[in-house]
């Protein structure tokens, strides 16, 4: 009976693989499948890695996995490498890793050793969009009316959408202008053009874009996101004169930026500097 069950699973086995290509699923799989050694060197890859972090399977190869994690996050994934080593399965850990072209990805993993053959078989999932919606939930002008200033000022928000109003597409299109705003902070000018630059459109396409996703013009959207950093700045305990957070805000003059701040958070800017 039992050598009849084993060879009936055998021959299920085969009749699988003939029809279920499993090389084919895991080239097509749109997540990360990875077989890695306890060197900590990749030993096995889908397309999925090498698309996502822009690099050649023999770049992949050829370096430490540990040299493509974000270096903040080295130390904590290190730690949790050792853990699977001691045959300790990893669940929904959360890193980042970092492209070829220096951009950031997080990635959710689950990895299971196999200790036999000293390799880690593992599944990531790229969550970089996730992790955007979340930092653009706490610090986009669009979700300020959703959520307590710190210190108590009232904000101006007169025709501007609130976040639950827009799409996801809508809202990691956001998350990355309002990213590139505050990187061309101080090009008080030139933020438009470069902006339009930057995303790829027309700055009549920009004009439009932003008028429609977010209620406001572009102008208006740029000075409040310059007024939300103004707050930002405040409540980092760093800056301690108006001139020096209308530099950091970038506006061109404390006196007409002070002059914003009150008609925005409906306080002197001096209450908050006290």
């Amino acid at each position: 009976m039992l050598r009849s069950l084993t060879r009936g699973t055998e021959i299920y086995m085969e009749n699988f693989n003939e029809i279920f290509d499993l090389e084919y699923f895991f080239r097509l799989s749109p997540d990360w499948l990875c077989v890695a050694g306890f060197d900590g060197y990749f030993k096995k890859i889908n397309p999925a890695v090498s698309k996502t972090l822009g690099y050649t399977e023999s770049e992949l190869f050829a370096r430490p996995i540990d040299s493509f994690v974000y270096p903040e996050d080295r130390s904590i994934t290190a730690s949790k490498r050792e853990s699977i080593k001691k045959n300790n399965p990893l669940y929904n850990f959360e890193n980042r890793y970092v492209t070829k072209s220096g951009e950031i990805v997080w990635l959710s993993w689950i990895s299971m050793p196999v200790q036999k053959q000293q390799l880690v078989f593992a599944i990531a999932r790229n969550i970089t969009d996730k992790k955007k919606l979340e930092e653009f939930s706490k610090v986009s002008l669009v979700s300020v009316k959703n959520n307590e200033i710190e210190r108590g000022a009232e904000l101006s928000t007169h025709n501007l959408k609130p976040i639950s109003e827009l799409s996801i597409a809508d809202q990691l299109w956001l998350y990355e202008l309002e990213t590139l705003v505050r990187k061309y902070i101080g090009k008080v000018d030139l933020i438009i053009v470069l902006l339009s630059n930057e995303m790829g459109l027309s700055e009549r396409q920009l004009h439009r874009r932003i008028k429609n996703t977010t209620g406001i013009t572009p102008n208006n959207y740029i000075r409040r996101i310059r007024l939300l950093m103004s707050m930002e700045a405040i409540n980092s305990g760093k800056y301690r004169t108006v001139a020096e957070i209308s530099y950091i805000a970038g506006f061109e003059t404390p006196a007409y930026f002070r002059k914003l701040f009150k008609e925005f958070y409906g306080r002197d800017i001096a209450e908050f500097l006290q």
